[in-house]
């Protein structure tokens, strides 16, 4: 048994010596308001471009604004019933969206800060829109299949009753910092200009350098992207968070290899590390522009959740990971690293479907290519 001990404790020691658990410093870290919790519904899209339009306006002003996520979705359920209707029920309805549908609706309707618009009514303390979102499908359908052939006029005010009810009535005056406001008037004070920002994308089935409407579920509004090559794409994100622009992202987040709970997403090179990736450095697999697509049309990837990227950290290898705001919570049984999640440039690659950034965020060279 003795002779056994040594070569035993060799082992265990090897494996010790080569194990690297993760360890993050800073690369890159921007300006950004507290992790919030979108609770039980499917406005990610809103969360996340929202804190992003909260760190332009810190990039812009200097001031810290709590804007109002739920602004925005109110705003766009009313566009998203529109679309429904018209199309005679033959369009998705849910509680999904992409950042785009925040641009367009601060465009048409303004900003307001959440204190003006809670989006919380008879003493909620969370958000829940499942029964919003049942209520309001249900009645449209009534609506498009009425038997007497004929579309009622009273629909579109039944939408708006029902939002009130569910959300909450907009506002059109609040008070902020001691002045009175207007949506628009506090956009305007915000220095944001919505005909700023682009979206970014890469894939082969779409000619590069051209822009096109990506066919998602989500896209409901026909939002158009900008088709880059892969290495372009992640040229934009890398260039934007190196000359202080964050960048809004929407990505899939369904892969076992993202861990809100263990704050990292990697795309291991073999499946079998997803547990030890967990915690520990693995190896990841290079991402080819044609993987990418093929992920895309076999439905591995898909567009299921927006987020927003504020910095960069590195591992001690020097490894560089994108350092991303969730929408989760902070609640620590549930997400690591307060909310923020480490997303390795291999999960980029591969996972992405878009990003929005400021137009003055781009490589210059490309820029000039999309004759922005």
């Amino acid at each position: 048994m003795k002779k056994l001990i040594f070569p035993l404790f060799l082992l265990v020691s090897s494996t010790f010596a080569f194990a690297q658990e993760y360890k993050f410093t800073p690369v890159v870290d921007l300006d950004a308001t507290e992790v919030k919790s979108q609770d039980i519904t499917g406005t990610c899209w809103s969360f996340s471009t929202t804190s992003f339009l909260e760190s332009e306006i810190i990039r812009l002003t200097g001031k810290h604004i709590d804007v109002s996520e739920m602004y925005n979705v109110r705003n766009t359920y009313s566009k998203k019933a529109w679309n429904y209707v018209m199309r005679q029920g033959k369009a998705q309805f849910s509680q999904g969206g992409l950042a785009h549908d925040v641009i367009n609706s601060v465009k048409e309707n303004g900003l307001v800060t959440e204190e003006a618009f809670s989006g919380l009514v008879y003493d909620e303390t969370i958000y829940n829109h499942t029964e919003l979102e049942t209520t309001l499908k249900a009645m449209l359908d009534n609506f498009i299949t009425n038997p007497a052939g004929k579309l009622s006029p009273k629909w579109k005010a039944a939408v708006e009753n029902i939002l009130n009810v569910y959300l909450g009535e907009k506002p059109t005056e609040f008070t902020f910092e001691g002045k009175k406001y207007t949506p628009e008037s506090f956009l305007e004070m915000t220095k944001l200009n919505m005909d700023d920002y682009v979206t970014i994308t890469s894939f082969t089935h779409q000619p590069y350098y051209s822009s096109f409407v990506l066919n998602i579920p989500d896209n409901f509004s026909n939002g158009s992207m900008y088709n880059v090559p892969l290495n372009d794409f992640i040229s934009v994100i890398d260039n934007a968070l190196d000359n202080g622009f964050t960048v809004e992202w929407d990505t899939d987040v369904s892969e076992p290899t993202f861990s809100a709970k263990n704050g990292v997403a990697f795309i291991p090179q073999n499946m079998a590390d997803t547990q030890k990736g967990y915690t520990e450095i693995v190896t990841e697999k290079e991402i080819t522009p044609e993987f990418r697509q093929e992920e895309f049309e076999n439905f591995d990837t898909t567009d299921d959740h927006l987020m927003h990227i504020v910095g960069k950290v590195k591992d001690q290898n020097g490894t560089v990971y994108y350092k991303v705001k969730n929408s989760w919570g902070t609640n620590p049984n549930r997400v690591a690293n307060g909310g923020y999640i480490y997303v390795s440039k291999a999960y980029m690659q591969l996972k992405s479907i878009s990003v929005l950034v400021h137009k003055d965020a781009l490589p210059k060279s490309l820029k000039k290519k999309l004759s922005l």
